[in-house]
């Protein structure tokens, strides 16, 4: 009879040699077939073997399923070392990310140790712990390192000494956490020379991202078969951290270069106080906001959105603020225009995109806005004895129409009252109907509290952290931080 072959798990390379303890099995002869039977002990050892694998297998499948859902860099890691410490036997750890080409990002999670634990390991002189060896790129701990007695070690140095025994644990065991080397390339054809070929290319080590540290209450060491499994799921947990980290550094990228293109600082114009406020999105969205000094001691206030997400949308966001900011300085007293001419430019230039824009020209020693929007939302105006939405016409997206032209609108807050410019990734990261994202937004500026009525900073974050709460997960399931839309709010309280 054939013996069945184990099933091939995604992420798992069938062709490594069996566990330990599979080998162990064969040795000793314990099956219970096998005792019953001794005609039969060959088949039946066979099947214990081949059934410890495929159990070892479905194992390691359905921790690596888990951690191929994970989506975000700090997630996966606290993944990782749960899914660990279940492999080899542990209930706390640590794992230490710290990039060997230095670009980071640097950072130490831990399970079951509160900050103030690490903050404690981290005391200890990184010569001394096995994970700055690892580290340092000091020989001898590619395997990984076991120190099954922390206590009874006579070289341990007397600070890790100290520390184990303030946070209770008597042993470790620390793994590098590197992913496989790429595939080195197919050499060329060797020329039909008489001198001898170059030599082949090899690929060099993979770039080590950090190291992982299990705890064990007790004296205690992982076993052969627990060291063979936790070694095949590291080299998959680290290629999925390296796809990570790359993506989170595409991010904070896209984050810099998005919020370089943006004004540095707010101007200072009598009669007006202003603040903004931006919430990135994960792939780096299209959304801006100026705040521009016009003759006369007027102020250009504007905020728009791009289409599209990722590189292309940020680098047209800044083309088109930039061309916003030069029509303001020539045309600024009428919106309309303002406009009409960065329509013409988006689809002479870009006629596959579209933008939404509104801008206002405020003149604020007569507290008043005269406003133009295309395809925006309304502004909201925010005082003591009204919080209303402005009615603005509404107009069409720039780029979408042959030829854009709407009516401006004359707005005359208050003194006391602030004018609440967003986009509309506010409304769109809620989940909820246009209708419902409205009112949820009014409902937040109705409620700030009397002491932040005369700060437009504090307005504005009272409104994002009510509309948008940190983490909340929207009605179709999604956490705002993880939405594709950016958030821009621009507020200017008139005294």
């Amino acid at each position: 009879m054939n013996a069945p072959h184990p099933s091939k798990v995604a992420g798992i390379d069938s062709t490594v040699p069996a566990p330990a303890h599979t080998v162990a099995s064969v040795a000793t002869g314990t099956s219970p077939a096998a005792r019953a039977n001794p005609q039969n002990a060959p088949g039946a050892l066979l099947q214990d073997r081949l059934a410890g694998w495929v159990s070892d297998l479905t194992t390691l499948h359905e921790l690596t399923e888990r951690l191929a859902r994970t989506r975000a860099l700090d997630e996966a890691l606290r993944e990782t070392l749960r899914a660990g410490a279940a492999l080899v036997g542990a209930r706390r750890g640590l794992v230490v990310l710290e990039p060997a080409d230095g670009l980071g990002p640097d950072n130490m999670i831990g399970l079951g140790l509160a900050r103030a634990d690490l903050g404690h390991i981290e005391t200890i002189p990184r010569s001394s712990l096995p994970y700055g060896r690892i580290l340092d790129g000091l020989p001898g701990a590619d395997d990984g390192i076991a120190e099954p007695d922390l206590l009874a070690e006579k070289g341990l140095d007397p600070r890790h000494r100290e520390v184990a025994a303030r946070l209770g644990y008597a042993a470790s065991y620390t793994l590098p956490l590197v992913p496989e080397p790429p595939e080195p390339p197919e050499p060329p054809e060797p020329p039909k020379t008489s001198q001898p070929p170059d030599a082949p290319l090899t690929a060099g080590p993979g770039l080590r991202l950090g190291a992982a540290v299990w705890l064990y209450d007790e004296p205690a060491e992982p076993s052969e078969r627990q060291r063979h499994l936790i070694g095949l799921y590291a080299r998959y947990a680290a290629e999925h951290l390296a796809r990570l980290l790359e993506l989170e550094r595409t991010r904070a990228s896209m984050t810099t270069i998005s919020e370089e293109l943006l004004p540095s600082r707010l101007p200072r114009i009598p009669g007006v106080q202003l603040a903004a406020r931006r919430r990135t999105s994960s792939y780096g969205g299209g959304d801006w906001y100026d705040a521009l000094p016009l003759p006369d001691a007027a102020l250009g206030l504007a905020v728009g959105s791009v289409t599209g997400a990722g590189p292309s949308a940020v680098a047209a966001m800044g083309r088109l603020r930039a061309s916003l900011r030069a029509y303001a300085v020539m045309e600024g007293e009428d919106p309309v225009a303002v406009l009409s001419d960065l329509e013409l430019l988006l689809r002479l230039t870009e006629p596959a995109r579209s933008a939404t824009a509104l801008f206002g020209y405020c003149e604020p020693s007569l507290r008043k806005i005269t406003l133009a929007g295309a395809g925006h939302s309304p502004p909201l105006l925010i005082g003591e004895r009204r919080t209303e939405f402005v009615e603005t016409s509404v107009s069409a997206p720039l780029g979408m129409l042959a030829c854009w032209e709407a009516p401006s609108v004359e707005v005359h807050p208050e003194p006391g009252e602030t004018v609440l410019l967003y986009t509309d990734g506010l409304l769109h990261r809620t989940g909820d109907p246009t209708d419902r994202a409205f009112a949820r937004l009014h409902a937040a500026a109705a409620g700030v509290p009397q002491a932040l009525r005369r700060d437009p900073g504090a307005i504005a974050d009272h409104v994002l952290r009510t509309v948008l709460p940190e983490g909340a997960a929207s009605s179709k399931g999604t956490s705002a931080a993880d939405s594709a839309e950016d958030v821009v709010l621009l507020a200017a309280r008139f005294e």
